[in-house]
């Protein structure tokens, strides 16, 4: 009896722990709401079968706990049972895939007008390139990185001349404008995640993965790393800010590019002569 008491309690109290709970997601700022809902469904599916399974074991411990001169009834097989069994487990396991293939449909189909920008991440900073006045991303490789071109930009490629390099600094984006984020690493597997935007992705060495969102409010974001990459790992922080359009040129004029960033330094006649 008191096992049975305690595995309703249980019950009782996940489910009042959720309700109650003052830890919930952080405020969304983008258009993911769609994973938030997905996130729901499999909550309240999940729990339904949690608060099913443990209070059918509360009524199994009552209803055939042990009473002088009750014999157990061997049954190994039921084939009625199973059957039910299956066709709600398979109804259960859909009803959570279906909502999240709608939305990974909607994750990697990017909308036309989204502008590109490049987040690059390293042990442990993160790096961001966003496309010049031509508005397209120059080609790129991790074997071309050095101390003075550490994003390995080509620089034989004229499209990537006027690109704008943002090293170890905060990344700006202007408010509802849809955005393409294209994630490269050039050392080991990193995850670029802001949480109030939801979407995320690994970071794969030799490879570019992708993900897009719309901002859609203004504000100051932190970046979290959301695979283990190192000792520095928890300090792999930074800053996304989404400003109003007005703000966001302002601080895109203040940018340099990788042109300026390349171009070898002017040396006066009076810094030629030695002392």
């Amino acid at each position: 009896m008191a096992v049975a008491l305690i595995l309703v309690l249980v019950v009782v109290g996940s489910i009042l722990f959720h309700i109650l709970s003052p830890w919930w997601w952080s405020p969304i700022a983008s258009n993911w709401g769609y994973i938030d809902q997905t996130l729901i469904i499999t909550f309240w599916i999940t729990g339904a079968v949690f608060s099913a399974v443990v209070l059918f074991m509360a009524y199994c411990v009552f209803r055939f706990r042990h009473r002088e001169g009750i014999k157990a009834d061997y049954n190994p097989e039921n084939k009625k049972l199973e059957s039910w069994l299956t066709a709600v487990t398979a109804v259960g396991v859909a009803a959570m895939l279906a909502p999240g293939l709608y939305v990974w449909s909607q994750f990697i189909t990017v909308p036309d007008d989204a502008t590109e920008v490049e987040v690059v991440g390293q042990q442990w900073q993160w790096n961001y390139r966003l496309p010049g006045e031509d508005g397209r991303l120059g080609k790129s490789d991790n074997r071309l990185v050095t101390y003075e071109n550490p994003l390995g930009i080509d620089p034989d490629d004229p499209y990537g001349q006027d690109d704008v390099v943002i090293e170890a600094a905060d990344l700006h984006l202007p408010i509802d404008k849809p955005v393409k984020m294209l994630l490269r690493s050039i050392d080991v597997l990193h995850d670029f995640y802001v949480p109030e935007f939801r979407a995320k992705m690994d970071m794969v060495p030799g490879t570019v993965t992708y993900f897009w969102f719309t901002p859609t409010r203004t504000g100051t974001f932190e970046v979290l790393c959301a695979e283990l990459c190192g000792t520095g790992h928890g300090y792999m922080r930074g800053i996304v800010m989404v400003d109003t359009e007005e703000d966001y040129q302002a601080w895109l004029d203040g940018q340099t590019t990788f042109a300026r960033l390349s171009a070898p330094p002017k040396v006066g006649a009076m810094d030629a002569v030695e002392p």
